[in-house]
């Protein structure tokens, strides 16, 4: 006893329709082959499914039952269908993001909307790599578009689309020694050279050969692939470290960090984010309509 997968919509056009001939009229066939089928998935179930003593059958309380189940059933055998005829086409079988864990906070999940609107049974992958390991993963195939911070050198391997401007600031406990000893003494800046001579912590690749020397500062390098736990290492007062604003402006409010006075050059390097993808491999239909949703203007409030 099944209910044959192809009989739903034949059932469920007899319940929306009210009748065996209007049901065929919206199927485009004879009502006798509709009136024929709904007896034969009556027999095949054992249940009497309409009350036909009436001009009308009429669905019975076994029909009414089943009633849910088969509209989510021929949901979803449509978006089977759409989801077949869009992997012909062209559609990737996962769509896979790779995010500079930096840029979380950022407002990039925005554009998925319209992607798994379009193609609802699209599945999507969210992986968190130090800005140089989502860039590998990009260029290694496992990642179709990554979301990093500009980069120190053009690749001509990449095409990307900004997306905004983040604030990198250099930071540190009020626990931390050189800020109990500016207090201490009374002075109002830290200088580059006590830096240098101080530990800082590097959100950098899990790979040490690759690693961004525009905020290397220090000759006591600490690495953590992540932008959490280098806040916990800087908030115990282990090190210094550059972070986004955006990220560690709570922080800095509640006072369990301080932006650092630097003496000889402002605290502050804007960096612009970009979404990044490769050239040397065409994008899927998911992969292309959330780079098109990244091009569209921005909506006027």
């Amino acid at each position: 006893m099944s209910f044959p997968p192809e009989q739903v919509p034949l059932f469920l056009a007899v319940l929306d329709t009210g009748s065996f001939s209007a049901a065929a009229r919206k199927l485009g066939r004879v009502p006798s082959a509709i009136s024929m089928a709904m007896g034969h998935l009556e027999a095949e179930l054992g249940l009497q499914l309409f009350d036909r003593t009436g001009r009308e059958p009429q669905p019975t309380a076994a029909a009414r039952a089943l009633e849910p189940q088969a509209r989510l059933l021929a949901q979803q055998l449509q978006q089977l269908n759409q989801q077949a005829l869009a992997l012909h086409a062209g559609l990737e079988k996962r769509l896979t993001l790779a995010i500079a864990p930096e840029l979380l906070a950022t407002a990039w999940a925005e554009h998925l909307q319209p992607v798994v609107e379009q193609f609802p049974a699209l599945v999507v992958e969210v992986l968190v790599a130090p800005q140089a390991d989502a860039l590998e993963l990009l260029h290694a195939g496992r990642a179709q578009l990554a979301l990093v911070f500009e980069r120190p050198s053009f690749d001509a391997r990449e095409d990307f689309q900004e997306q905004g401007a983040e604030t990198l600031v250099a930071v540190m406990s009020t626990r931390h020694p050189l800020w109990t000893q500016l207090q201490a003494q009374g002075g109002a800046h830290i200088d580059m050279a006590q830096l240098a001579a101080s530990r800082q912590i590097l959100v950098a690749s899990r790979d040490p050969s690759l690693t961004d020397t525009r905020f290397v500062f220090s000759h006591h390098l600490w690495r953590a692939d992540s932008h959490g736990a280098a806040r916990s290492l800087i908030a115990a007062g282990l090190c210094w470290g550059w972070l986004p604003h955006s990220f560690v402006e709570p922080h800095i409010h509640s006072g369990e960090l301080v932006q650092i006075p630097l003496s000889n050059l402002s605290n502050g390097t804007r960096l612009f984010v970009d979404w990044v993808w490769s050239k040397e491999r065409p994008l899927g239909l998911a992969a292309a309509l959330f780079v098109q949703q990244l091009q569209l203007p921005p909506a006027k409030s």
